[in-house]
């Protein structure tokens, strides 16, 4: 279960790391998030933020109006408070965003970005298969993109849960809730690439991290952040400005899949999602993509 400490600290990093927000900037926000758990405190709710509904929110408004704060002041925290629960809803933290109908001024954050398969290809391509760490960081795009991982799944991927035989690969995602994820032939290449030509080279492994299949020089599992990094160098290097992260893989993964005409109940049990609403994002990333399917098959365009 989230506590406020943890959600709070995963918050500022997705500021920080994803949004490339100043100091000045995810500090206001955390600050926002902070007063409204002191608001609970205050009123004696136990709850964690996943537990949070739109009810506390509303009060939480109201009580924010009674302390005499200035309308761009409340507006403010509103914003703080809406961009961290849309935070969890985009990390599958939560299934529903409690503070979706807060009225709130339009918040800087737009729908994340998603590649093209082209920028995809680019961004494949660019990384040097000479260098060591080159061969490991193509394997973990081609399976973030292949798979359409979170974060914490890519670097918890252990090698007893490949099973390249059959072209699968089994995932812990959220809630330790385990599940079966197809894996293209692609991708296995350039796991076996690294594993073979790297991995099994490494002077020396840290045994708690011997089955997890990424790891750094010094042999243990890769960090979140380490992630964050390989995937903006590798953005960078391909000569792409879009602001990428590793979540633009895996949101890029679903919209292509959605856009080919993949059954969302089929993208929902691969993005390991609880409701199908959560998936149902995807259908609305490309607008031009509609557009062209309207005009392709209503019958009134015929």
């Amino acid at each position: 279960m989230l506590d406020w400490t943890s959600g709070i600290n995963g918050f500022k990093h997705y500021l920080q790391l994803e949004r490339a927000m100043s100091t000045n900037s995810v500090d206001a926000y955390t600050r926002d998030i902070g007063k409204f758990h002191q608001y609970l405190q205050i009123q004696n709710l136990e709850i964690n933020p996943t537990e949070v509904e739109e009810k506390h929110l509303m009060d939480f408004i109201v009580w924010l109006n009674g302390l005499g704060l200035g309308p761009k002041s409340q507006a403010r925290i509103r914003s703080g408070v809406k961009a961290f629960y849309k935070y969890l809803l985009l990390e599958d933290i939560i299934d529903y965003d409690p503070s979706e109908l807060i009225e709130s001024p339009k918040l800087a954050r737009k729908i994340p970005e998603v590649l093209s398969i082209a920028e995809i290809q680019n961004i494949l391509d660019g990384i040097d298969l000479s260098t060591d760490h080159g061969t490991r960081n193509r394997a973990l795009l081609e399976v973030l993109y292949a798979c359409g991982l979170r974060v914490s799944e890519l670097t918890h991927l252990k090698i007893s849960n490949l099973y390249a035989d059959i072209g699968f690969i089994k995932v812990l995602g959220k809630g330790d809730k385990e599940r079966l994820v197809p894996i293209g032939e692609e991708a296995l290449k350039h796991i076996q690439f690294y594993i073979d030509g790297v991995r099994r080279h490494l002077p020396k492994i840290h045994p708690a991290d011997a089955d997890f299949i990424f790891l750094n020089r010094r042999g243990k599992k890769l960090s979140r952040v380490m992630i964050f990094m390989i995937v903006k160098e590798a953005a960078k290097n391909a000569g792409i400005e879009k602001n990428v992260s590793p979540h633009t893989f895996r949101h890029s993964f679903a919209t292509h899949l959605v856009e080919g005409g993949a059954d969302l109940k089929a993208v929902q049990d691969m993005l390991g999602h609880e409701s199908i609403t959560t998936t149902e994002i995807y259908t609305h990333l490309d607008n031009a993509y509609l557009r062209d399917t309207i005009l392709s098959f209503h019958p009134l365009n015929k």
